[in-house]
C-alpha cells in the first residue's frame, strides 16, 4: 500500500519536471535559432534579422541597429519560444515523429510571414523578399520546429518509458 502511495506522489512531480524541461527547451531553442537567424542576416543569407521583427517594428532608437539590438532580440525570442514550446507540448507531445516538428516549424513560418505580416511594417511583404531570404527563413523555421518538437516528444516518451519501467520493477518486488 505504501508503494502505491509513493507512485501516486511521484506522478505530479514527473509531469512538473517534464513541463519544466519543456520550458527550458523552448527558451534554449529560441536562443539557439535566434542566434542562427542573426548569423544568417550577417552573412546576407536573409534580408531580415530577428531584430527587424521584434525591435525595429516598434522602436526607432539607434541602439536597435547595434549588437545590443541583436542580443535583446535573441533574448526576446527565447521568451517567446517558451510559449511556442508550451503549445507544442499541449498539442503534439505524444507524437514521436521528427516530421511533426518540421511541419510545426513550417506552420510557424506561415504564421509569422503571412498572418503577422501586417504587424511588422518595416518587413517587406513575402512577394517582395528575395528567394534566398524565403528559403533561408523556411529552413530556419523547419530546424527550429524540429528542435522544439522532437526534443519535447522524445522527453515525453522517455519519461513515460521510465515510468513504466519503474512500475514494472515495483510490481515485481
Amino acid at each position: 500500500m505504501s508503494d502505491n502511495r509513493r507512485l501516486e506522489q511521484n506522478k505530479p512531480e514527473q509531469s512538473t519536471t517534464l513541463l519544466g524541461r519543456t520550458l527550458i527547451t523552448g527558451f534554449v531553442g529560441g536562443l539557439l535559432w535566434g542566434l542562427f537567424g542573426v548569423i544568417n542576416y550577417y552573412f546576407s543569407f536573409t534580408e531580415v534579422s530577428p531584430r527587424s521583427f521584434l525591435l525595429r517594428s516598434w522602436l526607432r532608437a539607434e541602439w536597435t541597429d547595434t549588437w545590443l539590438g541583436d542580443v535583446v532580440s535573441i533574448l526576446l525570442l527565447g521568451l517567446i519560444s517558451i510559449g511556442v514550446a508550451l503549445v507544442y507540448y499541449m498539442l503534439f507531445r505524444k507524437i514521436n515523429s521528427i516530421w511533426v516538428g518540421a511541419v510545426y516549424g513550417l506552420v510557424l513560418w506561415a504564421i509569422v510571414f503571412y498572418v503577422f505580416q501586417p504587424i511588422f511594417p518595416n518587413i517587406p511583404r513575402l512577394v517582395d523578399l528575395n528567394v534566398n531570404t524565403i528559403v533561408s527563413c523556411i529552413c530556419l523555421y523547419i530546424l527550429y520546429g524540429t528542435f522544439i518538437g522532437y526534443s519535447i516528444s522524445y522527453d515525453y516518451r522517455d519519461t513515460v518509458m521510465k515510468k513504466h519501467t519503474n512500475t514494472d520493477k515495483e510490481a515485481s518486488k
